[in-house]
């Protein structure tokens, strides 16, 4: 249930009311806009009569909710999420792009895919240190060690890193991460979310290849619940009957989770199709489509990547997408 308030609602009348609701043990989230203020109701609400709320002259509307997702839905928090990582923004007419490897594989290699992106006008650095892969006898990543070259490539570029937990058991590993990444494969590792929960790190949460985005605003909630209201949704492709794609990018979830969530939006158009020259047309049709940024996949020589060269950019090619996306975000008048 949500509760709108007049805009010059007195102090007293304000604790007033939250008294009263809070005799129906229901949790009150309180949430202070710039034109206005909400309290959202957790919890079963069956017993509020809406009629005796509206009796409050200090209440403007009251609306029952019956999406079961709360903290992560529009209606409660109708003003966008911006995400400031070190001053970079994502949300809120905010445009960034995150850019590199699948995979860390050496200092050079990330170090030199660092300096070319941000060059090329990317604003945070991705690499995986976890790969969770669907062989066991491929390359897995190069773990701990994986998280210092980023954290090196970092200190030469300044760009904030963003790289995938797979278990609970690697948290600490992560406490110099500046965006934690949550892939396809966990989007409901439950225990893992919650404990993401309670730290204070923006999450970065991909859509499962087979989840739908019911499902993906769910597991954003199970993260909220614990107290951490910095989240990114990402749309990553979901798995359809068309063989040509690696994934098929669902664009329509784009504006449909903007309209439903107040989180920002972002698009990987390079899991979502597998093949480098998708990368730019799925990227224009993301923006158009009123995302918040990008996630593509930058390797120095992808024909010797050790996962996913396939759809794998070279620092040239990416060049090349970014001058030709400058304008689509302008034309959006989204800022970078």
């Amino acid at each position: 249930m949500i509760v709108v308030l007049h805009p010059n609602a007195s102090e007293e009348k304000v604790k007033e009311l939250h008294t009263w609701l809070e005799s129906y043990n229901v949790k009150i989230a309180p949430i202070n806009g710039v034109h206005k203020s909400v309290f959202g109701l957790i919890g079963d609400t069956s017993k509020i009569d809406i009629n005796a709320i509206r009796a409050y002259d200090i209440v403007d509307t009251v609306t029952r909710v019956q999406e079961p997702y709360k903290n992560a839905n529009r209606k409660m928090h109708p003003e966008d999420t911006v995400i400031d990582v070190n001053g970079i923004k994502i949300g809120g007419g905010n445009f960034a792009v995150i850019a590199g490897p699948c995979s860390v594989e050496s200092e050079h290699q990330i170090i030199e895919v660092a300096q070319r992106v941000k060059a090329a006008g990317a604003n945070f650095l991705r690499g995986g240190a976890f790969k969770p892969r669907t062989s066991p006898y491929t390359f897995q990543g190069l773990r701990a060690e994986g998280i210092e070259l980023l954290l090196e490539a970092k200190k030469v570029t300044g760009l904030p890193i963003v790289t995938e937990i797979m278990s609970l058991s690697h948290l600490d590993l992560f406490a110099d991460v500046d965006v934690i990444q949550v892939g396809a494969r966990n989007m409901q590792n439950f225990e893992l979310l919650k404990e993401l929960g309670h730290c204070k790190k923006p999450i970065l949460l991909k859509r499962g290849l087979a989840n739908t985005i019911e499902e993906l605003l769910m597991s954003a909630e199970y993260i909220t619940a614990g107290g951490n209201t910095n989240i990114i949704l990402c749309e990553r492709g979901i798995r359809t009957f068309e063989p040509t794609t690696r994934n098929t990018l669902d664009i329509s979830a784009v504006p449909i989770l903007k309209k439903l969530s107040h989180f920002p939006v972002i698009v990987d158009p390079s899991h979502a199709s597998g093949i480098t020259w998708l990368v730019e047309p799925l990227s224009k049709s993301a923006i158009a489509a009123g995302c918040d940024g990008l996630i593509i996949e930058v390797h120095d020589n992808p024909k010797a990547a050790l996962s996913d060269g396939a759809q794998s950019l070279n620092p040239d090619e990416f060049d090349g997408v970014m001058s030709s996306l400058k304008k689509y975000i302008q034309a959006e008048n989204k800022v970078m």
